[in-house]
């Protein structure tokens, strides 16, 4: 068996720049790094849906807007295999089988799911579907055999419910699964890039994102209006770069190479960090670097969207092939888990034959 990666993202709308920095960016390293033997990304139509089941027409559009993405970030269809969950009937069976190796209070302890409910205010009334995600999930990552998993810091509850469940699965029917691992982003300041607002998380609904394909004045307009240091009135005051938005921001996307081009009275990030911190630094200007590095970032990614949205049946065609090689993958998988669970009936001469000689004797 060798190194696979399985990755991708809900379609409930455009792409932002925390998925970006969070997975999508590595992916492309990843792909092109020549380590894997194989890739597989998928637009989670089906994991969309358990809450957003009241409005498929958003998810049905949404499809195309990540695939464009995808393949505007430099992720290439020759090197990874796109496709559509849904269209992989597999994974829902093999996710009727993993329910049963879950309890209910395990699910409830999960992180993720928990802090997700909070803030769609499900309460009471979670749709089971989305309850049981994290279950989905597993199937999704083991139908292709993957080894890696590479997301941001807020996957990691659903990882290693992941590993539960193929712990749980092989002790019980015997090695079949293969056991994956999450690859975290190596800077820390991508593991969870906050919303221009502050708040914890980048998220559609809270309206506080980039997205890539943002034009460029969009995007000036977000940077400009971003959450700093709120003690930070007047330029001669010293400045905290813990929490302000704009310093992470610079984490995650700033080198050195940008000093030279846009700011160079800085040799590099800590010198621009050790005269904020000491006063006598306006936020305007660090917002001003930052949006000259971002755009420089976001620019080609732009570009090439807009070429590829002149041939969209292409794109749906890039998925078609993708979402047909992905069933064929599954498929294999399923076979594997049917014969290890002991349901592959038809397929088993030797349940026949032993049965056909037990009532042949009575």
């Amino acid at each position: 068996m060798g190194k696979i990666i399985l990755t991708g993202d809900r379609p409930t709308g455009r792409l932002h720049v925390g998925h970006y920095v969070g997975s999508l960016r590595r992916r492309v390293e990843l792909q092109n790094s020549g380590e894997y033997d194989k890739i597989y990304i998928m637009i989670a139509d089906a994991q969309a849906l358990t809450d957003n089941a009241d409005n498929p027409e958003k998810v049905r559009q949404n499809i195309i807007e990540v695939a464009l993405d995808y393949l505007s970030c430099g992720l290439d269809p020759a090197k990874s295999t796109l496709f559509i969950q849904s269209q992989v009937p597999q994974l829902c069976e093999l996710t009727t089988y993993y329910m049963n190796l879950v309890t209910v209070s395990r699910l409830q302890r999960n992180p993720t799911v928990k802090s997700e409910i909070q803030m769609r205010n499900f309460e009471a009334s979670i749709p089971v579907g989305f309850f049981t995600y994290p279950i989905s999930q597993a199937s999704d990552i083991t139908a292709f055999q993957a080894t890696t998993v590479p997301a941001g810091e807020d996957q990691m509850p659903m990882v290693e419910q992941t590993r539960e469940i193929v712990h749980k699965f092989n002790s019980v029917y015997g090695e079949t699964l293969t056991m994956p691992q999450i690859l975290l982003p190596d800077n820390q300041a991508c593991m969870r890039l906050p919303g221009i607002d502050g708040k914890a998380k980048m998220s559609k609904s809270l309206g506080n994102c980039i997205y890539l394909s943002d034009e460029p004045e969009e995007v000036r307009k977000k940077i400009m209006s971003m959450y700093t240091d709120p003690d930070h009135i007047r330029v001669q005051d010293p400045g905290k770069i813990e929490g302000n938005t704009v310093f992470t921001y610079l984490d995650a996307f700033c080198k050195p190479e940008h000093f030279e081009r846009y700011w160079p009275e800085y040799a590099n990030l800590d010198e621009l960090k050790a005269h904020y911190q000491r006063g006598g630094l306006g936020d305007v200007k660090v917002k001003k670097f930052l949006n000259n590095v971002l755009q420089e970032e976001l620019e080609p990614i732009r570009q090439r969207r807009k070429e590829l949205q002149k041939d969209i049946p292409a794109i749906y065609e890039i998925l078609k092939e993708g979402s047909a090689k992905a069933r064929e993958v599954a498929a294999q998988t399923l076979h594997d888990v049917r014969d290890a669970m002991k349901i592959n009936y038809f397929d088993d001469a030797e349940l026949i034959a032993s049965q056909s000689e037990k009532f042949g004797q009575q």
